[in-house]
């Protein structure tokens, strides 16, 4: 009878996680990812699969995750303008965090022309992504913040190459006042307050 599994296995999966964000999948070892899951070799591989697999699951967790914060994110802002804007300044507003980057752009970035699955698998999330901020488009029109002739999702992928752009631009090094900046500039041209508030 097999033994039961004495780790916690999300708890295994945010350290490999965090392994591949910061230093990527080629650079990431079978090494790195034993010590920093705290596990062998074996039991390692009989739980997750090879590395390309972990890898896999680790990306698709992060992606599950950032859908689920950024629904609920876009949910509980009082108006759904506050909301879209909030999504431009938060790689500002992230203390740093995102000098990192996104680890699907990340992902993307390096395995993309390599692995079609990993395509594959941020074409699926970022139309996620897209769908989710349209939704919030669409509440700001009904809202009377945004103008009702807008494509909502037109909108939501300007927003979502906009805020991947910050991103990108935070990893530069780039200091907090001038993404402040450009944060402010592209909400100003893209979520122009309608309400005649």
């Amino acid at each position: 009878m097999a033994r039961p599994r004495s780790f916690d296995e999300q708890q295994v999966l945010n350290a490999v996680r965090d392994q591949f964000w910061d230093a990527g999948y080629a650079a990431t070892s079978l090494e790195d990812l034993m010590r920093v899951s705290g596990l062998g070799k074996g039991s390692l591989y009989a739980a997750f699969g090879d590395k390309r697999q972990l890898f896999l699951r680790a990306l698709r967790a992060y992606t599950d995750d950032n859908h689920c914060r950024l629904r609920e994110a876009l949910a509980e802002a009082p108006r759904a303008l506050d909301a879209l804007r909030m999504l431009l300044e938060a790689p500002v507003d992230d203390s740093g965090g995102m000098r990192r980057g996104c680890l699907l752009a990340n992902s993307t970035s390096e395995l993309g022309n390599a692995d079609p699955e990993v395509l594959d698998h941020a074409h699926r999330a970022y139309e996620t992504s897209t769908k989710l901020i349209g939704d919030c488009v669409a509440r700001a029109q009904r809202e009377g913040d945004l103008p009702a002739e807008a494509d909502p999702i037109e909108l939501a992928r300007a927003l979502l190459a906009a805020q991947q752009g910050l991103v990108f631009m935070s990893r530069t090094g780039l200091d907090t006042a001038t993404l402040t900046a450009t944060a402010r500039s592209l909400a100003s041209r893209l979520l122009p307050d309608h309400s005649g508030a």
